[in-house]
């Protein structure tokens, strides 16, 4: 039995050992042994978007709301990111880096230009030129659509009724603001809380996975001859989760020609818990909370 067993034990040794030697080396891009990036995601709404003419409130030019967007940065300050990262398309850095360098002369007049009221001009650019920062970096991806293109399909009315309960659960938020009772900060705050980032989450990527058998609204965005209609609904979180995927590429694709270590992506509430979930999985970064810093005032 001894001279049976031996040859065997010194065969499997043998094997754990050319398993062992030949154990794949963690690549360059996923290794956890440099220092890892810090990264957070400050869910913002396209602020000319929520623009009136007639309401002096919702005008983030106006004396008041600029006050207010002075006491937010601030907070975001204290983050203290290397790289500012923005959601608009890489083919437009050309015309973000000539507006941002006059923004930093001082001599781009927000008040008059055409979308100065944007997020990236009153968030980006103003944070950008108090850190020192020569750039601020576009990320964003083409294939944004809207959230109605699904219309259709069994057990639909679960994604109608979960889209009027995320409705009930904002707009009165959104009202308080545009009344004037709400500032910047306040505003800012609620849409990056964990509650709301959840339930849009799970309306735009979770809920339509559950209706099948219909049809998207047409939309250009869409190439409707890969569309599967038994899976309408998995087939529209596929359209707006590739979307995210290319958001994703081109941020880590910047962090490693720039070696920034403490990324701000400024960018719209739908993407952030996606693009979280993707980024709590790459060991090369770890998630900071725009909670930690911004608060409620």
């Amino acid at each position: 039995m001894r001279q049976f067993l031996l040859p065997c034990l010194a065969g499997l040794l043998g094997f754990v050992s050319c398993t062992a030697s030949h154990t794949p080396a963690s690549s360059t891009a996923t290794s956890q042994a440099g220092p890892r990036t810090d990264i957070m995601l400050l869910a913002v709404p396209h602020l000319p978007q929520l623009y009136k003419k007639d309401n002096p409130s919702t005008d983030v030019l106006s004396p008041r709301r600029q006050t207010e967007l002075v006491a937010f940065r601030d907070q975001v300050l204290r983050y203290r990111p290397n790289a500012i990262l923005v959601e608009e398309l890489p083919s437009q850095q050309p015309r973000l880096d000539s507006l941002y360098a006059l923004y930093r002369q001082d001599k781009l007049d927000l008040n008059n230009m055409p979308g100065g009221r944007s997020e990236i001009y009153q968030l980006a650019f103003p944070l950008g030129k108090r850190l020192g920062l020569d750039r601020i970096y576009c990320v964003n991806s083409q294939g944004g659509t809207s959230q109605s293109i699904l219309h259709e399909g069994t057990n639909i009315k679960l994604y109608q009724d979960a889209t009027a309960e995320h409705r009930a659960y904002y707009t009165p938020v959104v009202q308080k603001w545009e009344a004037g009772d709400l500032s910047m900060s306040g505003l800012l705050a609620f849409l990056n809380s964990q509650p709301m980032l959840e339930q849009l989450h799970t309306l735009v990527y979770r809920t339509p996975a559950r209706v099948t058998d219909g049809t998207l609204k047409p939309d250009e965005m869409v190439d409707s001859a890969f569309i599967k209609p038994h899976y309408v609904g998995a087939e529209f979180i596929s359209v707006l989760y590739n979307r995210d995927l290319k958001i994703y590429s081109n941020i880590v694709t910047t962090q490693m020609a720039t070696r920034s270590s403490r990324i701000l992506t400024i960018i719209g509430g739908r993407h952030v818990r996606s693009l979280q979930g993707i980024f709590s999985t790459d060991p090369a970064y770890r998630l900071v909370p725009s909670t930690a810093y911004i608060k409620q005032k």
